[in-house]
């Protein structure tokens, strides 16, 4: 039997992780002694102590066990906490070394969500290919640049360590964890039990793309400005360089650093983020808004388009569009 830790840190944290995932667990257990089998988990809360914490969010969820009742643990489960990063580091800072401790005697790590940031804060995400909530992607990786952010990506998986993206893409997590534990039947049903999308990989159809300003890099802050005020125009990176008075290998590598894009990535962000806008809208067809936005090529634009959002034009815009009436 699998023991199971799932934290509950000091703080604002994510009760629907807790209970979902608890939830979606205990379901496994019933159903292997549905079928003849004994339980597979041992699910535990475990907190710091057993306390209520006051300070907990709407809902407050109570430990069953401390850390130090917890000697051995095959899984450490971290829910998302919603509080800024460094209140939640300085209230759980005692949970980071039973992390890590737990990690070397051969504990898997998952973190749900934005809880990636505490995780990362441990160094245990060094060097792995890791997810987190896409709005908050930017702010991860300047605070964590030895991860390897991935954040298009719903579920990761490296050296024992698994991260999820945002909100409710932990119950994708979950099934994938069912599936490696328990074995594709039981994660299939599951999926099926919980309706959650057992085949979904990306959160990039969701992402909204605002542009990366939050630098004090003044050269980049004009250049994106006047990429977004005339992406459907004929934009090359040496016009931007002429403008800035810089060489184009400066230029790029200033914009890369400030932004985590290259020119040209940026650019097609902004115009990618310009026709998922048109498509929601239902009132262009996909040829319309792909010369709206400054592209000539159905085929550049589809690829582009894929790349960005894992969907093509037209999937996307069945998916979101509004009806017209």
């Amino acid at each position: 039997m699998k023991h199971i830790s799932i934290l509950i840190p000091k703080g604002h944290v994510s009760v629907v992780n807790v209970a979902g995932t608890h939830q979606m667990l205990t379901w496994v257990n019933q159903f292997y002694e549905e079928t003849g089998r004994d339980s597979l988990f041992q699910i535990q809360l475990v907190g710091l102590d057993t306390e209520v914490d006051g300070k907990g969010g709407l809902f407050a969820t109570k430990p069953e066990v401390s850390i130090k009742d917890v000697i051995k643990t095959d899984l450490i489960i971290i829910p998302a906490i919603h509080d800024d990063f460094e209140t939640v580091l300085d209230r759980n800072r005692r949970l980071m070394p039973w992390i890590v401790g737990q990690y070397k005697e051969g504990a898997e790590i998952v973190s749900l969500c934005v809880s990636s940031f505490f995780l990362a804060a441990t160094g245990l995400l060094d060097g792995k290919p890791c997810s987190t909530h896409w709005q908050f992607a930017q702010t991860f990786r300047e605070h964590f640049p030895k991860a390897i952010l991935t954040d298009e990506r719903i579920v990761t998986d490296a050296d024992g360590i698994y991260t999820s993206g945002g909100a409710y893409a932990f119950t994708n997590l979950v099934i994938y964890l069912i599936e490696k534990y328990a074995g594709r039947e039981t994660a299939v049903m599951a999926a099926k039990g919980f309706m959650v999308d057992i085949e979904r990989s990306s959160q990039s159809p969701f992402m909204v793309f605002s542009g990366q300003k939050n630098h004090k890099d003044d050269m980049v802050l004009k250049a994106q400005e006047y990429i977004e005020e005339n992406y459907q125009d004929k934009i090359s990176v040496n016009d931007l360089c002429g403008d800035m008075a810089l060489s184009r290998r400066t230029f790029e590598r200033r914009f890369k650093n400030a932004t985590s894009n290259t020119v040209l990535e940026y650019l097609q962000r902004v115009k990618i983020e310009a026709a998922k806008k048109e498509l929601e809208k239902g009132r262009k067809t996909v040829n319309e808004v792909m010369y709206a936005v400054g592209y000539n090529d159905a085929k550049a634009f589809r690829d582009v388009f894929r790349k960005v959002t894992s969907m093509s034009p037209l999937q996307y815009q069945k998916k979101y569009s509004v009806p017209v009436h």
